[in-house]
């Protein structure tokens, strides 16, 4: 049995979807978020060092990274339905694509999540004046414009392909998910990337999804409308 060690409001999220898309059966082991730091609980660390999720086990085997574990998904279980074929320009998008959602998109919207933090915490007046003016002076000199970069270049990929790696819905697809759904949380990227909002959305009201959705708990970024046939 597959085993899935769930953080909510996580990357692990896609892993679900994952496995559903598969139709394979898997057992959640859920841990929630401390309330004030919204870091893992420390109970994560006796599963895997770091103590971040997801982690998956599938008999003796433990993986971390959910890059990883959705290539690792991918190879072993989806080879006739979430992973093009080896050596094909299809399978080369499949690994840019996989890579790039974790290396490139992510970093900058991680920040900028923290900067957000920092400037949520409470602090003394002349404190968050401080902040204030540091966190618009990184955004306007360096988050803006490279969100903006890869915003467009994810944006202008996807006017020419319906899916990344190419005319088939592929596991790539699901790890480029977490990502595009945590930057269509603010509304001014919705409203400038009309396309990637669009994406989203299609991506939202998969049935493996939508069923992900009803196992994994609560899920900030996901959407609540019922599957479709």
């Amino acid at each position: 049995m597959i085993t899935v060690h769930h953080l909510d409001n996580s990357r692990s999220q896609r892993v679900l979807w994952m496995l559903e898309e598969l139709g394979l059966p898997y057992e959640i082991i859920l841990y929630q978020r401390d309330a004030d730091t919204q870091l893992a609980p420390a109970s994560l660390k006796r599963v895997h060092p770091l103590g971040k999720a997801p982690v998956l086990t599938d008999g003796a085997i433990t993986m971390a990274e959910s890059g990883a574990i959705i290539d690792y998904l991918a190879q072993h279980y989806g080879r006739e339905t979430l992973l093009p074929a080896v050596g094909t320009p299809a399978y080369r998008e499949y690994v840019y694509w996989l890579h790039y959602a974790e290396g490139s998109l992510m970093p900058p919207l991680l920040v900028r999540y923290i900067f957000e933090q920092i400037r949520a915490a409470p602090m003394p007046f002349f404190v968050r004046f401080i902040i204030n003016r540091l966190v618009a002076q990184v955004n306007r000199r360096f988050l803006d414009n490279q969100l903006h970069s890869h915003l467009g270049f994810v944006a202008d990929h996807l006017a020419c392909h319906e899916w990344f790696a190419g005319d088939s819905f592929s596991a790539a697809d699901i790890q480029m998910s977490f990502p595009l759904e945590v930057a269509m949380t603010r509304a001014n990227a919705a409203d400038s990337y009309p396309r990637l909002k669009a994406y989203v959305d299609n991506l939202q009201v998969r049935p493996a999804y939508q069923k992900a959705l009803a196992a994994g708990g609560p899920y900030r970024y996901g959407s609540g409308r019922p599957p479709v046939d």
